[in-house]
């Protein structure tokens, strides 16, 4: 289906953005031209999918669709406990609410916001870990969102493998720039777990693009399928999350997979109690229909080609004109690189929301901050010392070349602009994840 886009002018946007608090999460859809806030659930269903949708089994229990997705997913993962949610988060919030406390750490290559919450929410620790290279914005490098292994393993000794219920790894990297994990980092990490006998899982939203970077870039994994590399992944691990809004070709679904029966029946018991029986996990028949459909076409190399190279399509008109990037480019997104694309603002007065603003009002493109803003926390003495960032997501089998050339044309006059734009300070934030409900205002001298 298509739907008509509604044009604004800059003056209807700057009253919009006020409105909104200077936040494109609060903006209305309808006022957004090219929507580039997330790729998570704004994807198109294929003509397939649409047709699992009318047969959808809405059974409570026991649906004939969630023996689909079960098999399906186990065909992809080879895990034994196959528990549906209706989002990534859900997930998360199960998994950590039973292995996550007060004195408890996981380690990850870099946990994004949801997880990173779930985590906090029950008094844990999420520690990143990425490799070195994934600070430095334009330096290239295959496989930018390794795991640094070396600091893993001194993570472990020094607080204790008893106290790391698990080491989680996130393909691709979505904090770090949507940058991919290679086959033998995962091999690594996984090693390094048993040596431990620490659980090892997977975040695995974007699971298919990993594996795709895997095959184009990694020695010796170029003459295997897309799937086969997945299936490798997945069971050098001994459970995953995932958010099927992402790699599963849905508007809404996840779900989390495990080995140890143990945790998956407090999952199961949890997930009664929240989210709806452990047959539907808070889903329609007919959702989890389209989400086994979607996780077999998700792994079709030429979508997968075409996506990627969307991507990097975007990324070489950007770089051409000179503006800061996260390089490669990724999977999944352009990253702005916002203190060198703003490097008047100081880091108090958020560049990459201020970029992130910018953009909607000069051309009515809704991107998203990954930096400060995001995940940034007042209460902290120390200001936040991550990459400052902007994404633009690319939903999956939505816009084309000519909306990505219009985005281009935005960027490149916002850019020949930028020394005239000012900071922001925040007006009011949420005790966690404030990034999605957060208001600002400018900044006056």
């Amino acid at each position: 289906m298509v739907e008509p886009i509604k044009m604004t002018t800059r003056q209807e946007r700057e009253e919009i953005l006020n409105e909104a608090g200077y936040n494109p999460f609060l903006i209305k859809a309808e006022n957004v031209i090219i929507d580039l806030l997330t790729d998570s659930g704004t994807g198109a269903m294929s003509a397939a999918q649409w047709g699992g949708v009318m047969v959808g089994d809405e059974s409570y229990a026991g649906s004939k669709s969630f023996y689909h997705f079960k098999e399906t997913v186990q065909d992809l993962t080879g895990y034994k406990n196959i528990i549906p949610t209706h989002q990534g988060r859900a997930a998360e919030r199960i998994l950590f609410g039973i292995i996550g406390k007060p004195g408890k750490f996981i380690p990850n290559n870099a946990h994004f916001d949801t997880t990173r919450a779930n985590i906090e929410h029950v008094g844990a620790t999420a520690q990143d870990l990425p490799i070195a290279v994934a600070k430095e914005p334009s330096t290239i490098d295959p496989f930018k969102g390794n795991m640094d292994t070396a600091s893993l393993r001194a993570y472990i000794k020094e607080k204790g493998a008893e106290n790391i219920p698990l080491v989680m790894i996130t393909v691709t990297n979505n904090t770090g720039g949507g940058q991919p994990v290679s086959l033998a980092n995962i091999r690594e990490t996984s090693q390094i777990c048993k040596e431990n006998k620490i659980p090892f899982f997977i975040d695995a939203c974007r699971f298919a693009e990993n594996a795709y970077f895997i095959k184009i870039r990694e020695k010796g994994q170029e003459n295997r399928t897309v799937k086969e590399i997945a299936q490798e992944m997945f069971r050098l691990a001994d459970g995953a999350t995932m958010s099927g809004k992402k790699d599963g070709h849905v508007n809404m679904g996840g779900f989390l997979a495990l080995n140890n029966d143990e945790w998956a029946e407090k999952a199961r018991n949890l997930l009664i109690l929240t989210e709806g029986f452990p047959t539907y996990g808070g889903l329609a028949g007919r959702d989890l229909e389209a989400y086994a459909i979607g996780l077999k076409e998700v792994l079709d190399e030429e979508y997968l080609k075409y996506r990627i190279r969307s991507v990097q399509y975007t990324g070489e008109k950007l770089t051409a004109a000179g503006i800061p990037l996260i390089l490669p480019t990724g999977g999944h997104a352009i990253y702005i690189d916002a203190l060198n694309f703003l490097p008047q603002i100081p880091r108090a007065q958020f560049p990459g929301q201020v970029l992130s603003c910018e953009l909607y009002l000069a051309g009515g493109i809704r991107g998203v901050e990954i930096g400060s803003a995001m995940f940034g926390k007042s209460s902290q003495a120390k200001a936040y010392e991550g990459l400052e960032l902007v994404r633009l997501a690319l939903p999956r089998r939505v816009y084309t070349q000519s909306h990505m050339d219009y985005v281009c044309e935005v960027l490149i006059e916002v850019y020949k602009n930028r020394s005239a734009l000012k900071g922001l300070k925040m007006t009011y934030e949420a005790p966690a994840l404030r990034h999605f409900t957060a208001r600002f205002s400018k900044v006056t001298l």
